[in-house]
């Protein structure tokens, strides 16, 4: 009992995440949805609720039988641990996808409040027989009955795989919170804070992926999925998935560089589904080099904040260029990524190398910053190498990443 109520949805995770996850969602299917906790009971305000629904909620009797079959919906999908899809107690076709954190459920990801589409089964009569008992006004039902939208099983389909997308990052989320709040224990504990904050860096980096990336690219696939037959959205959900398989990856080791550079290719491919051709990237390896080793996701932040704070706000797009070379020694190897954005001011420039007024320090994809993307190089290299940045406002960043050069 003290285990679930320490993994309950509401205490581990932000309730305005979900919100934004759960709005992003509705916004991109067109479908209603709700997050709930384990009793069935809503965390978040429903986001394009039907008005056949707020009708049945606005008396006692049908909200109390909505939240337990919101709660019936997400267990269902807890003991085949995938998503749903069901009739709800007024006839409605439901989504639903659990949210189970360390092995404990404290939660589920609820869509749909539609109709589907089936020649074997009449939904306004089968609506009328489940509702009958509630003493309801036939008309007004019938009236907020029209009104549901129908939806083909294909689409259906869709939205299931996305909800599980949603629960699993929510876990995600809910997973990086319980270590973060286990170590923050820890530390007042320990001499060594040092060693554990590194250590919680670097799992709430396997962890986070922001919501505006992945909601942005949710969008593009769904779009692109109406739009056409298949062959750019089939390259997206690829690309994604590539880049969310590394993250998972184990980050304390070192990686090839042609690996990193497939990420930052994966992360463009879907960039420019959004971009097209307003944003342009050039990859110019020294021959060789792509055998170096470096550490695990220090390419991509930087190639992240090239896009969101130096090229996405400008109408004209722009240029980022990804480029590794040799030193003359060839005992150490230069990095940069250099974009034609936005620039950034040179008080800012200054504080992003100072920890408590630091503000460019989040990242919008990994979480972790430019500061962070320094201090991780030092851990494993030594303070002798590390990043620098150029910048004059309108006229683009340089960040220069320094390392010694080591390969297989």
């Amino acid at each position: 009992m003290q285990k679930a109520e320490q993994f309950s949805l509401e205490r581990i995770i932000n309730t305005d995440i979900l919100q934004e996850i759960q709005d992003k969602f509705s916004e991109t299917t067109g479908l209603s949805a709700v997050i709930v906790n384990a009793q069935g009971e809503p965390v978040t305000k429903p986001s394009n609720f039907t008005s056949f629904c707020q009708y049945i909620r606005s008396f006692p009797e049908g909200l109390t039988r909505c939240i337990g079959c919101d709660n019936s919906g997400g267990h269902r999908a807890l003991a085949i641990k995938s998503p749903v899809v069901y009739l709800c107690h007024a006839g409605l076709t439901d989504l639903a996808a659990p949210i189970i954190v360390q092995g404990v459920y404290i939660g589920a990801f609820l869509a749909g409040q539609v109709v589907q589409e089936r020649k074997d089964y009449d939904a306004r009569e089968g609506m009328l027989n489940r509702v009958a008992d509630m003493g309801l006004d036939q008309t007004t039902v019938l009236g907020h009955f029209a009104k549901v939208d129908v939806v083909a099983e294909r689409r259906l389909k869709a939205a299931a795989d996305l909800i599980y997308i949603m629960s699993n990052y929510i876990v995600e989320i809910g997973a990086t919170n319980i270590m973060q709040k286990q170590l923050t224990r820890e530390v007042q504990a320990k001499a060594d804070l040092e060693n554990l904050l590194r250590a919680a860096e670097l799992k709430a980096l396997q962890s986070q992926v922001n919501p505006h990336f992945l909601f942005n690219t949710l969008n593009t696939i769904a779009r692109m999925a109406l739009l056409e037959g298949a062959t750019k959205t089939q390259g997206v959900v690829y690309a994604l998935a590539d880049i969310l398989r590394s993250n998972l990856r184990d980050l304390d080791r070192l990686r090839q560089l042609k690996e990193e550079v497939r990420t930052i290719q994966d992360y463009l491919h879907i960039q420019r589904m959004r971009f097209s051709d307003r944003i342009q990237a050039f990859i110019d390896i020294q021959a060789g080099l792509m055998d170096a080793l470096i550490p695990p996701l220090i390419l991509q932040p930087l190639v992240e904040n090239a896009i969101i704070h130096g090229l996405e706000g400008r109408a004209s797009g722009g240029e980022i260029h990804l480029k590794a070379r040799l030193a003359e020694d060839k005992g150490d190897m230069w990095i940069e990524v250099m974009d034609t954005g936005a620039g950034i001011p040179a008080d800012q420039l200054r504080e992003i190398f100072q920890e408590k007024k630091n503000k460019l320090a989040k990242g919008h994809t990994t979480g972790l910053g430019i500061l962070n993307v320094h201090k991780r190089i030092q851990h494993f290299f030594g303070s002798q190498y590390g990043l620098t940045m150029d910048s004059m406002p309108g006229r683009g960043t340089k960040v220069s990443i320094y390392l010694p050069y080591q390969h297989d």
